[in-house]
């Protein structure tokens, strides 16, 4: 296969506006058909111009597609029925789309001709625009990914180790959160941290005693044998004035990570305790996908 290749949008920094998709494929559409219609999103009006570019594909799709290398821990997202009445609902699609730029225009253009490529195949399920807010910060005020590894180790934390099923290509969870900020910011300060779990302006973790069981870092953050199962969040905040939140987007090597992060987060891990901050914020849509290595997308593309 030659050198390992990951799709380096999963990585790319410095990106201000975001555009998500997801599709359906159409039932009546054969695996060919679709390999010869996504082959398009090679064009230079989707992937040029200072666009980065993750597709990444649903459990049943992806085990369809011939010759495709899919790990057998791929799979699809399942309801979370939590403690106390938040859930998490599913709302898995077959492909998920994820174009970043410098600007809203740019990346809502090459979303709009992504879309218009693929027309004949799929059908947009959903689509969501987000952007950088303050930094790197969540619409809360709080800085969000403080927890994410190092540059230089976020690749082995995100990506399928070589030699295993799905090399170099990442399981990805996709989430989109919609905050209740009017009750969150009538809290004080000091009460949002302790939800949180950190300071609210240099992001500073919060001392055990300080620090509740049902904070949010303190519910998933997850140690086993004295070592933290990490993954690599790049979430956005959306919205309008009306409706607003965090698009979550996590990418690890592991997707059991994922299952034990949100059990947490809801209480059903056998502790009891759930996330303080599900008391201000929801999940409205719930998916899995696999993010292939660019050498398996090209081995399914063809050299054409």
């Amino acid at each position: 296969m030659g050198l390992l290749l990951p799709q380096f949008g999963i990585f790319a920094q410095g990106t201000g506006a975001h555009y998500f998709l997801e599709l359906d494929v159409r039932w009546d559409v054969t695996p060919a058909e679709l390999l010869d219609s996504f082959r398009r999103l090679r064009a230079p009006e989707v992937s040029a111009g200072g666009i980065n570019l993750v597709i990444a594909f649903g459990s049943d799709l992806w085990r369809s597609l011939p010759g495709s290398r899919f790990p057998e821990s791929l799979a699809n997202f399942r309801e979370i029925m939590g403690v106390d009445g938040p859930s998490a609902p599913a709302t898995q699609h077959d492909v998920w789309l994820w174009i970043s730029g410098s600007s809203p225009d740019v990346a809502w253009e090459h979303a709009r001709a992504a879309t218009e490529l693929v027309r004949d195949v799929a059908n947009v399920a959903s689509e969501q625009a987000g952007f950088s807010y303050r930094g790197s910060r969540d619409i809360t005020g709080f800085i969000d990914g403080t927890a994410n590894p190092p540059t230089l180790e976020a690749a082995d934390v995100a990506l399928v180790p070589p030699g295993e099923p799905g090399e170099g290509g990442s399981f990805v969870l996709v989430q989109r959160w919609v905050h209740d900020l009017r009750a969150f910011s009538q809290l004080p300060v000091e009460e949002q941290e302790r939800v949180i779990g950190r300071t609210k302006g240099e992001s500073v973790e919060l001392s055990d005693d300080l620090k509740p069981p049902s904070a949010h870092i303190a519910r998933v953050t997850i140690e086993v044998e004295g070592a933290e199962l990490e993954i690599v969040r790049r979430s956005v905040p959306f919205g309008s004035v009306e409706e607003h939140g965090l698009y979550f987007v996590g990418f690890s090597a592991d997707p059991s990570r994922f299952a034990r992060m949100l059990s947490r987060m809801f209480g059903t891990s056998g502790d009891g305790i759930r996330d303080r901050l599900t008391d201000f914020s929801r999940p409205v849509s719930g998916a899995f996908y696999f993010a292939p290595s660019q050498n398996a997308l090209r081995e399914l593309a063809g050299s054409e």
